[in-house]
């Protein structure tokens, strides 16, 4: 996904370098499927893929395709997997049927030698009348031995949480976290140098994207408090279904914490003229696969719809020192840049009496364009009539070179000035603009 841009880079590659010298620092992206599949490392000591929100239905093949186009490309990327780990949200309402057909995918994939791992999300309480009802069912079909526990695999410890609810936040009970405060005693008096891996659906307030909409309401502050003392400590989540194109899909503060994306479909975010879910949001399927290795752990980023890799792939070195993380809120302090070529224009056939079209060159980033600030002025008077948010579609294959984005909810017969700022995943904004004006008809 974040290699869309390599034909226009290619042609303006005189004038990138020479504004790379000059904004300090700004680095061109190599295609990503070329970055995310090279770990650089000769043989992991473990393996595991990390997937999410399968969000097997009743009915209908979609959701079995999409499911079995991900597990294949998981056992050809990983043939000696040590464990397979999906953190919530198997199911879509948790019905007996969802089950068996979600089994009936994975039994027929899963690599013998790999120990299944399963934690209960928020959507396996729906087809239940009882929190309780939907706890058992979870537990008989997946064959977990409870709804939270602890296994060690192959000298590493996987530390599993369960939801306690329907909450669609989450609930996890003071009981659950002072049993995790022990596990986490536990491992890290068996090797306080390796990492500790705890798996929880809804991702944990403070860490990531996501999670303010999203994350642990109930004891959340409790969790993270309990997770504080261990910057061994990665953490999994799903349920936010955001894309793993975005950096902001792991952070590290005083432990580390990774989403998971989602098997069936992404979710980027509200306020955005695309849509809180944009077209193409069901073609969209990611997941993880973690390498661990003597001095780190290797996590590359899969997009199942695609067959590729995206994005480098992240590396957390061991043993943690969370005074040496990289992946923190300051990671990156690089604006994005429109190239010299860009341009901007007004698509006049598509004007109305209270909308415009607008058409331009996408900028570039050394991470990620996220999205663009419209901000629209009446040309007469300069006042500020309407501003809007866009994605740069950064979550589709290929991310288009060139948008185009109606805006709408202005006056009939009037002149506007339109200006375009770029803005990545950290709020970088754009020094340069595009500009451009049109008149509504």
């Amino acid at each position: 996904m974040l290699g869309g841009f390599m034909e226009t880079l290619k042609k303006d590659w005189l004038a990138l370098v020479l504004i790379s010298v000059l904004i300090c620092g700004i680095t061109l992206n190599v295609r990503a499927e070329e970055k995310s599949g090279r770990s650089g490392y000769i043989e992991p000591k473990l393996v595991f893929p990390v997937i999410s929100d399968v969000h097997i239905k009743e009915t209908g093949t979609l959701d079995l395709r999409t499911f079995q186009h991900a597990l294949t490309q998981l056992n050809k990327q990983a043939p000696k997997q040590d464990a397979f780990v999906v953190v919530g949200d198997l199911a879509d309402t948790g019905a007996l049927k969802e089950y068996d057909r979600f089994f009936s995918i994975y039994n027929q994939n899963k690599q013998p030698q790999a120990v299944s791992l399963f934690t209960i999300g928020n959507h396996e309480y729906r087809d239940s009348v009882t929190n309780q009802q939907a706890q058992q069912r979870f537990l008989s079909k997946t064959k977990m031995k409870a709804l939270y526990f602890h296994q060690v695999i192959k000298g590493y410890h996987f530390i599993m949480l369960g939801t306690e609810s329907r909450l669609t936040a989450g609930d996890y009970s003071v009981k659950q976290i002072n049993w995790l405060a022990e596990q986490l005693k536990i491992a890290k008096r068996d090797d306080p140098k390796k990492p500790i891996f705890v798996f929880i659906h809804q991702p944990i307030n403070n860490t990531l994207y996501g999670k303010n909409r999203w994350g642990i309401e109930v004891n959340e502050q409790l969790l993270y408090n309990t997770l504080k003392p261990y910057p061994q400590v990665i953490t999994f989540s799903g349920h936010t279904h955001h894309p793993l194109d975005d950096p902001r899909t792991i952070f590290q503060r005083d432990f580390t914490s990774l989403a998971t994306s989602s098997v069936r479909y992404i979710w980027p975010g509200a306020g955005y003229l695309q849509g809180e879910l944009p077209p193409g949001y069901r073609d969209v399927s990611q997941g993880l696969l973690v390498e661990v290795y003597n001095r780190k752990v290797v996590v590359k980023r899969r997009d199942f719809h695609a067959n590729k890799w995206t994005g480098e792939a992240w590396e957390i070195n061991i043993p943690a020192d969370a005074k040496k993380f990289h992946y923190t809120n300051e990671r990156d302090l690089v604006k994005p840049i429109f190239l010299p070529s860009s341009t901007i224009s007004v698509i006049q056939e598509k004007a109305s009496s209270n909308q415009l079209y607008i058409q331009f060159t996408q900028a570039v980033d050394n991470l990620m364009v996220h999205s663009y600030r419209i901000t629209v002025k009446n040309k007469e008077t300069g006042e500020v009539v309407k501003t809007y948010n866009a994605f740069s579609q950064y979550y589709s294959d290929p991310v288009p070179d060139v948008l185009s984005l109606p805006l709408s909810g202005l006056q009939p017969h009037t002149a506007y000035q339109i200006e375009v700022a770029a803005v990545d995943a950290f709020d970088n904004q754009s020094d340069q603009k595009l500009i451009i004006e049109g008149s509504t008809k």
